[in-house]
């Protein structure tokens, strides 16, 4: 069992920036590939970025891709979103996820954990 616990979302104004953090309990976090993902109201879930175990493999969207990183350290059990150049549409409530022993996914359906998310709200 694995939970999940994301902060430091907040407001901040178009161009700004603001790093995620997800921080995880147990003691295999370096076994499972995490993810974030986004939630617009009135939209569907999206993936926006995930990471191996290792770190050596990333994802993103085409969406984030060049403004956002992801990174973890797994002494720390934690996992970051660095989020850059925001944009309002970037607005959503941001949570992440866990999968055990997977390749990091842009599917949500792939990953065990999830968090409760944090929001992330972008004034133009």
């Amino acid at each position: 069992q694995v939970q999940l616990v994301e902060s430091g979302g907040g407001l901040v104004q178009a161009g700004g920036s603001l790093r995620l953090s997800c921080a995880a309990s147990g003691r295999t976090f370096s076994r499972y590939a995490m993810g974030w993902f986004r939630q617009a109201p009135g939209k569907e879930r999206e993936f926006v970025a995930a990471i191996s175990w290792s770190g050596g493999t990333t994802k993103f969207s085409s969406s984030v891709k060049g403004r956002f990183t992801i990174s973890r350290d797994n002494a720390k059990n934690t996992v970051y979103l660095q989020m850059n150049s925001l944009k309002p549409e970037d607005t959503a409530v941001y949570s992440c996820a866990a999968a055990y022993f997977r390749t990091p996914s842009v599917r949500d359906d792939e990953y065990d954990y999830w968090g409760q998310g944090t929001q992330v709200t972008v004034s133009s």
